[in-house]
């Protein structure tokens, strides 16, 4: 079902004896005199162009993406600073990370105001990943490995500014994984095999559990959009049609 969202906005700001309200349609802005009642400006938000959950035509070897995560070792792994919105053991390796960064916890932060982005030594240290990586030719932000560990649980969230049309995808790829994983994104499973490329709309509600007995680990790419992610969704909504 296509979601449209209803913003209602009023503006009451006082300038030179007059209220303005901000047009949001054509970004004019209309006066109105002191003594009458605040504008209210309602905005129709476009629909989405793609679904909330979109597999890419992209495949990588899950072999070799276990191999490279073998060899991380267990005190790489840093656990996730937002500790209200999960339970249990979740995770995360940096593979590229805001530049200047060498604070464990500020190179695993996906911060939406970074302008440039590099390659951390693990990730250099890595056969297959780099190769993952170049298969996506568009600007790469933070790229981590995010590992939930058996009966831990992520809690239900939204992150902000993550979507296609907010010019910001970010792409899972997962690792290792199992049947009994669940993810569910705006009330609606999601299963995400090993080796598969996913585009999830996650500044929608979602959440995970692993109830299984094994980790589950994602490779978890945030990206740019450009002419080459938008024929690549393009693409994938084809093949889904």
């Amino acid at each position: 079902m296509t979601r449209v969202n209803i913003v209602t906005v009023i503006i009451d700001m006082a300038f030179r004896g007059f209220r303005y309200a901000a047009d949001w349609d054509n970004g004019n802005v209309m006066r109105q005199e002191h003594d009458q009642a605040p504008l209210v400006v309602t905005q129709i938000a476009r629909a989405p162009r793609f679904p909330d959950r979109l597999r890419l035509p992209l495949a990588f070897d899950p072999d070799g993406l276990a191999r490279d995560l073998a060899r991380l070792s267990s005190d790489e792994w840093i656990s996730h600073y937002v500790r209200q919105n999960y339970e249990g053991d979740w995770s995360v390796v940096a593979l590229r990370s805001p530049a200047g960064e060498t604070h464990p916890i500020r190179m695993i932060n996906a911060d939406p105001t970074a302008r440039a982005f590099v390659d951390t030594p693990l990730l250099r240290a890595c056969d297959y990943f780099p190769q993952v990586l170049a298969a996506f030719e568009c600007p790469l932000r933070v790229v981590r490995l995010m590992r939930l560990t058996p009966g831990s649980r992520i809690k239900e969230h939204t992150d902000l500014d993550l979507s296609f049309e907010d010019g910001m995808v970010r792409i899972h790829i997962p690792v290792t994984t199992n049947p009994d994983v669940e993810f569910y994104l705006n009330g609606s499973r999601v299963v995400l095999q090993a080796g598969s490329a996913w585009y999830l709309r996650l500044s929608d509600p979602h959440r995970v559990f692993n109830g299984g007995s094994a980790d589950r680990v994602h490779l978890v790419i945030d990206a740019h959009v450009n002419g080459w992610m938008e024929a690549l969704f393009d693409a994938a909504l084809r093949e889904t049609s």
